[in-house]
């Protein structure tokens, strides 16, 4: 259990900052447009940051990567508490991204080596269930700082949690054969483009599927906050139906990894998605209160139960020689899913001047991708577990 500890603590840093960045941005003289590139060069930094994380992982080994990614993720917070001008906080955030690459990538290659295939999936589920639950309480902690001193005392929060992380990370016991590995990564045939050149077709099939999963979940954090304003619901009452969906969510996220390592991956992998597109299928249809709370709790559902299945098909699919290169490349698809979700409302929104059109649009599309998730996890079927 403590190989989740830093993940906790890490989540708890940045959901206590996530919804405060922009309005740092605000007090610094920002407009509202540029807030909002502001809170977005985060994510950029981190789809930059995807492929070098390898380089990294291979040279310092999963642990003290980890610990370095922790490290550098406390400087740049701090920088963020200190910052005085826009530029020294825009300096700030964009390099939270690539910590955030090199800790997701070495924490799941960590994960994948300490644990058998057989219960790969409940551990991978448990650390996303971890993150869920960070990510929960943050914004809490955040809230209750910002009562008791100001805004970028939260800063000053994140950046204790995230050296509390690299101290949990240097407690844990080195993996057998880590230093062999570690060799073994660095040789010609693991370098990063042969491992994506030799692994194209994984990419081009099952990881296309999860590039629209990841997709679909970032569409339903935006798209269900929009909604509800829509309707004129305030911001109090958005909260709260954000919240029962967060709730349902934090709660199914062993249930997944079970189902998947008892029956299979496309047990979760196919439901989940097709249950998230029927819930954006759905919502342009949720006019009334109860029926958007309903919507919300089928969003949690399909999300919830699908916790840690990113991880676990890339684990699944990632050589024993050039692990940290693929999952790399796999974390690249992925966060680019995450990137897009927003701007694929914005823009379906634009040309069809419709939200509701749009949340039926992107329903379809996962409901599509759910076919070809299934078909990608059919081609590559994971070794010595089913598929």
């Amino acid at each position: 259990m403590a190989a989740y500890g830093p993940s906790t603590l890490s989540a708890v840093g940045h959901g206590a900052i996530a919804p405060l960045v922009a309005l740092s941005a605000l007090d610094l003289g920002a407009s509202v447009e540029l807030s909002a590139l502001i809170t977005g060069l985060s994510a950029i930094g981190q789809l930059l940051g995807d492929l070098p994380a390898s380089y990294v992982a291979t040279r310092l080994g999963d642990k003290f990567a980890i610990v370095a990614a922790c490290l550098w993720d406390a400087v740049f917070l701090a920088v963020a508490f200190l910052a005085g001008s826009l530029p020294l906080l825009c300096l700030a955030v964009f390099c939270f991204g690539p910590a955030g690459s090199v800790f997701g990538l070495a924490r799941q290659s960590y994960i994948t080596e300490a644990v058998s295939p057989l219960v790969r999936a409940r551990a991978l589920s448990t650390l996303g269930g971890a993150f869920r639950v960070g990510s929960f309480i943050g914004p809490l902690a955040g809230a209750w700082i910002i009562g008791r001193w100001n805004l970028s005392a939260a800063y000053a929060f994140a950046a204790c949690m995230s050296v509390a992380a690299a101290g949990v990370t240097l407690a844990l016991p080195d993996l057998p054969g880590a230093r062999a590995r570690a060799q073994r990564d660095q040789a010609d045939d693991a370098k990063l483009g042969h491992v994506l050149r030799a692994h194209w077709r994984v990419y081009a099939t099952l990881g296309t599927g999860v590039l629209v999963l990841a997709l679909t979940r970032s569409v339903r954090q935006t798209i269900l906050p929009l909604w509800c304003e829509s309707l004129g619901f305030s911001a109090q009452q958005t909260s709260l139906v954000y919240a029962v969906s967060m709730a349902v969510d934090m709660s199914l996220f062993f249930v997944g990894g079970l189902i998947m390592d008892r029956f299979g991956r496309l047990w979760v992998a196919v439901p989940s998605t097709i249950v998230l597109g029927l819930g954006l299928v759905g919502l342009a249809w949720a006019t009334h209160p109860a029926l958007v709370v309903a919507v919300a709790v089928v969003l949690g559902l399909g999300n919830g139960v699908g916790a840690g299945l990113v991880m676990v098909l890339g684990s699944d699919a990632s050589p024993e020689v050039g692990r940290a290169q693929f999952l790399s490349g796999w974390r690249l698809m992925s966060d680019v899913g995450n990137t897009l979700g927003p701007f694929a409302i914005s823009a379906l929104v634009r040309v069809t001047a419709s939200l509701a059109v749009g949340s039926v649009t992107l329903g379809v599309v996962a409901l599509l991708g759910s076919a070809w998730l299934g078909y990608g996890i059919r081609r590559n079927p994971p070794p010595g577990v089913r598929a």
